[in-house]
């Protein structure tokens, strides 16, 4: 006497009782849970790393513009009187200082002759400035636009 073989079922179909391959209702739905809650979690992490982008990208203008305020200090006996938007592209033709709403720009300048400050808007409006002080201290601050809180999450701040 022969017994059926592949699982004891009839006919050969492979799975205990007949039953068709595949998946249940409730296991894709909780597949789907899963994924949404992971997409939840990741989406905001990943806004804020283009956030940190655009600010990266102003600070990184504006302490350009600072070497370059110091060159032409260098050149001009230590004074900054010189430390104007056309100086600064005059001498460092890298400086972007066309007004842009997708990347930073040179927006503006301060001089005296023995101070300067650069200010570099970032392509959400956030503004970023670089100042020496007749003293010759060094400060950063920061601006955020209208709405936005990109200065380390406050509307102004120090970087």
């Amino acid at each position: 006497m022969r017994t059926a073989q592949n699982g004891g079922s009839k006919g050969g179909l492979g799975r205990a009782g007949g039953r068709e391959a595949g998946f249940s209702l409730i296991e894709l739905l909780v597949v789907i849970l899963i994924i949404g809650v992971l997409a939840a979690i990741a989406i905001p992490s990943f806004v804020g790393q283009k956030d940190k982008a655009t600010d990266a990208q102003a600070k990184e203008l504006a302490r350009t513009a600072q070497t370059t305020a110091e060159a032409i200090a260098t050149d001009h006996n230590g004074h900054y009187n010189n430390v104007t938007v056309e100086e600064l592209k005059k001498d460092e033709p890298s400086i972007p200082v066309a007004v842009s709403s997708t990347e930073a720009y040179l927006s503006s300048t301060t001089h005296a002759s023995d101070e300067f400050s650069v200010t570099v808007t970032a392509a959400d409006g956030g503004e970023f400035t670089i100042s020496r002080d007749a003293g010759g201290t060094i400060t950063r601050q920061c601006a955020s636009a209208a709405g936005k809180k990109s200065c380390a999450g406050n509307e102004t701040s120090t970087w």
